[in-house]
């Protein structure tokens, strides 16, 4: 069993070196790609710490490193980088030499670039340029290379993670990397570490913070990130577990939120603002982590100035988006203290007697720790009585809920019909938290006074057919969809569940060239948020929208129900999906004139894209034979490969769903729904 250390607290200061650093012209590498103010020398005592404490940061292809994941193998290697830096380079090379030769015993290895001005998209050509097999992690807000007592470039750190991650070698590489092979040869016999830390000379690496005595006041600096960032939910009543009502309670958690910050779990926003702004960001800015850290890392000083917490008020407001033109609640439902709550489908009538656009959408669960998500749907016709699963009659969504997307708002000028009578579908994921509690959730729609100009349009890329194997640590799943017709992308809405660990989606244009849309480095399933983009992305028809999710289904992943099964799709938590909604606009599509033959073109490909895995326009036998499609692969093929060649077209795929679409509504509408 993995042992955990995630209670480590603050890092402990016992070691103070005082390097015998010299100016950056007498360093023992220079190079013109490192500027003057990545190299000043420190009047300050640098301090190392024994112990590392856990931190969070993302490497060179967006991909997020947590260095307390690997708590339960005999080392942990840190190197710092600095782009252009001679013998940053030397050591780079040689560590990942070494790398390679300990991959046996799980050892990971880090590059740490904190060099002020360095970007991601540098540090990645200068990966591909030397060919480093590391990843380089990008130490924006310097907060890391502080804390560990970072200096120069190429200089080593090794620590132990069974003792706590204890710094046990601190120096360079010498005599071709002896010094850190007999480390590393020593932690993995479990020996007392015998080599002597020796002294770094690379290239200065320039921290600021330690040549200026901290100016953060928590009255002026402080306390304002906190009524910005964090307080609409941690305030009375609100979703988070505490409230920051003061100065003397938010010092109290001091240490918690540190540790939540430097590992990215706070502010709860996995979206890499590197790539692209979006809308509504939660992610603080580097000059806002900085201020709270250092704070806190001072010891929290008080200093002048009234308390501006306790006079916040903030009251969370029922309906976030002021009174809804209807309100429709759900019969209530007792949701047990444990157990598993199979999906439920409640359904209520549609009161409304003319025709309306809908403009947002609030969901409003009754208990908002049971409700896992709730997702609404029109239906034209209401289900007869006894109707259990009425999704399949779902005509279009009317809005969906999950922690962190309370509402769905359209643009401007944009939205979605409404239409009279009928009924809306309401599907309802209970999770039992330890106590029995009745859920009244209800859902709000605002319309539209006119109808507007233009349509919104959603597509789900899914993968049903997603197979993850036990103990796999980084497993890949790939689904995409290709566009009929130009659109512009508005939005980006990935969903997994406990085993999800990061997800991307790449634009493959017809021309060859590619582009990231989204990075969520470190997916939260606690969290889910609708990523609406500050500037839409023009999407030509031709073009694929690629979604790639990395699932850790090892014992390494804490939140892994059961690390010794093989996942597959599944309703609920403890299974696993593969589902990423996107909001976009057909170009040249109004509410007068609507594209309904280009939107159903594209929802017909909808299953090829998820099972075509190796993008050659054919799904063969072995996509297809895996997950919950495997029983149906060898049938599908048989009835609709219409040229025997043994794979089925884009084309023989949608004869196929549109098939199976037409057994569903069937059955649905012989059965009441249950199905």
């Amino acid at each position: 069993m993995i042992r955990s250390i995630r209670s480590a607290g603050l890092t402990s200061v016992a070691a103070i070196a005082l390097f015998s650093v010299a100016s950056c012209g007498q360093s023992t590498s220079t190079s013109s790609d490192v500027s003057a103010e990545n190299s000043v020398e420190s009047t300050t005592p640098v301090v190392l710490a024994e112990y590392a404490s856990n931190f969070r940061l993302n490497d060179e292809t967006g991909y997020a490193h947590e260095l307390f994941y690997y708590a339960d193998v005999p080392a942990s290697v840190i190197v710092t980088q600095c782009n252009g830096c001679e013998a940053s380079d030397e050591v780079m090379t040689a560590v990942s030499e070494l790398a390679e030769r300990y991959s046996e015993h799980d050892i990971p290895f880090y590059a740490l670039n904190s060099t002020i001005g360095t970007t991601r998209d540098d540090i990645a050509a200068a990966v591909e340029e030397n060919g480093w097999t590391i990843p380089v992690l990008l130490d924006r807000t310097q907060l890391v290379g502080e804390q560990i007592g970072a200096s120069r470039a190429g200089e080593v750190f090794i620590y132990s993670p069974l003792e706590g991650f204890r710094l046990v070698y601190h120096g360079d590489v010498a005599d071709d990397a002896s010094n850190i092979a007999a480390v590393l040869d020593q932690l993995i016999a479990d020996e007392e570490v015998t080599v002597a830390s020796s002294q770094p000379d690379g290239q200065l690496i320039n921290f600021p913070a330690r040549n200026e005595p901290l100016s953060v006041s928590y009255a002026n600096d402080v306390a304002p990130v906190l009524i910005e960032n964090c307080v609409e939910c941690h305030t009375t009543g609100g979703i988070a577990p505490w409230a920051m009502t003061d100065y003397e309670t938010v010092v109290g958690w001091a240490p918690m939120m540190r540790e939540v910050m430097m590992t990215k779990r706070m502010p709860p926003w996995s979206f890499d603002e590197t790539i692209r702004e979006v809308e509504h960001s939660r992610s603080l800015s580097t000059e806002e982590y900085q201020t709270v850290i250092r704070w806190i890392e001072a010891g929290t000083p008080r200093g002048e100035g009234e308390d501006p917490l306790p006079s916040v008020e903030f009251e969370v407001p029922e309906w976030p988006l002021g009174e809804p033109d209807l309100v429709l609640e759900i019969d209530p439902f007792d949701i047990p203290a444990t157990g598993v709550v199979e999906y439920q489908y409640p359904v209520v009538a549609n009161p409304l007697t003319e025709d309306h656009w809908l403009r947002a959408t609030t969901i409003q669960p009754g208990t908002r720790d049971t409700v896992h998500h709730a997702l609404t749907g029109y239906m034209s016709q209401m289900p007869p009585p006894g109707a259990t699963d009425t999704f399949g009659q779902w005509e279009f969504s009317t809005g969906t809920y999950a922690v962190g997307e309370e509402s769905m708002i359209h643009p401007d000028n944009s939205g979605v019909p409404f239409p009279a009578g009928g009924a809306i579908g309401f599907q309802m994921h209970y999770t039992p938290n330890g106590r029995e509690v009745t859920d009244n959730t209800r859902v709000g729609f605002y319309f539209h006074d006119e109808q507007p100009e233009l349509y919104t349009r959603s597509y789900v890329i899914v993968d049903p057919t997603i197979t993850i194997p036990p103990g796999a640590e980084r497993h890949e799943e790939v689904a995409y969809v290709e566009f009929p017709a130009d659109a512009e992308l508005l939005g980006v809405y990935p969903h997994a569940h406990y085993r999800a660990r990061s997800m991307y989606m790449e634009l493959i244009r017809t021309t060859g060239e590619t582009e990231i849309v989204i990075n969520s480095p470190r997916y939260d399933f606690n969290w889910q948020f609708d990523y609406r983009l500050s500037e839409p992305i023009m999407i030509n028809a031709g073009d694929r929208l690629v979604a790639h999710y990395f699932y850790d289904n090892s014992e390494r992943n804490f939140a892994n129900p059961d690390p010794t099964s093989t996942i597959t799709w599944g309703d609920q938590s403890f299974e696993e999906m593969m589902y990423t909604r996107l909001t976009y606009r057909w170009v040249g599509e109004t509410t007068a004139d609507p594209m309904t033959e280009t939107q159903e073109e594209l929802e017909s490909g909808m299953l090829f894209g998820a099972l075509d895995d190796d993008f050659d326009g054919l799904v063969e036998p072995e996509e297809m034979n895996r997950g919950m499609f495997g029983m149906m692969a060898a049938p599908m093929i048989g009835q609709f490969d219409g040229d025997g060649d043994g794979a089925l077209s884009r084309e023989e795929m949608g004869a196929a769903m549109e098939m199976m679409m037409r057994m569903r509504r069937s059955q649905a509408g012989a059965t009441g729904g249950n199905n």
